[in-house]
């Protein structure tokens, strides 16, 4: 039996200054990237396709380490981001692990729009076969949350910085 976890997340970055430039901005997606990511656990795969090794994660007496693929799609003002494949690092007792990862970020007037739709769908390690599904569920729902609420926090503060720099410095 899989379990399966859901969580999104939507921002809006008011942008005071130079907001007509967020277009320009969102086209150079290799520094987008690097400000939505830690660049430590980024690796460039190829054009518009990255890997990103996400921090680790205590989970009851298990520690996961999901890594994902990802590949962005351009077009003018809107940066989408999808995860194309993905797997758990040092967790052999898991068969079956899917990540789902879809995130668009959006030039609108004088703000940064954006979303991010996470899920999981994992089998049942015979570790936790005694927990009962609803707190495993519950649990996995409320990690995916805070992960996306934590991005979030980080992301919208992050962005802004880099535009700020990005428009210093060109």
């Amino acid at each position: 039996m899989n379990l399966t976890f859901s969580a999104s997340q939507r921002l809006v970055i008011p942008v005071r200054e130079q907001a007509e430039r967020l277009d320009e901005y969102l086209a150079d997606e290799q520094r987008i990237i690097k400000a939505l990511f830690d660049p430590v656990q980024l690796s460039l795969l190829g054009p518009g396709r990255y890997r990103y090794e996400v921090t680790k994660l205590q989970v009851f007496q298990l520690q996961i380490q999901p890594v994902v693929e990802m590949e962005t799609r351009k077009t003018p003002g809107r940066l989408d981001i999808e995860a194309t494949d993905a797997q758990l690092v040092g967790l052999g007792m898991v068969e079956e692990f899917q990540l789902s990862l879809s995130s668009w970020l959006l030039a609108k007037g004088q703000a940064l729009e954006g979303e991010a739709s996470l899920s999981v769908s994992v089998s049942r390690p015979p570790l936790l076969r005694l927990i009962p599904v609803s707190v495993l569920t519950a649990t996995g729902g409320s990690l995916l949350g805070g992960l996306l609420k934590g991005m979030k926090i980080r992301v919208s503060q992050q962005l802004l910085k880099d535009f700020q720099q990005w428009c210093l410095s060109h």
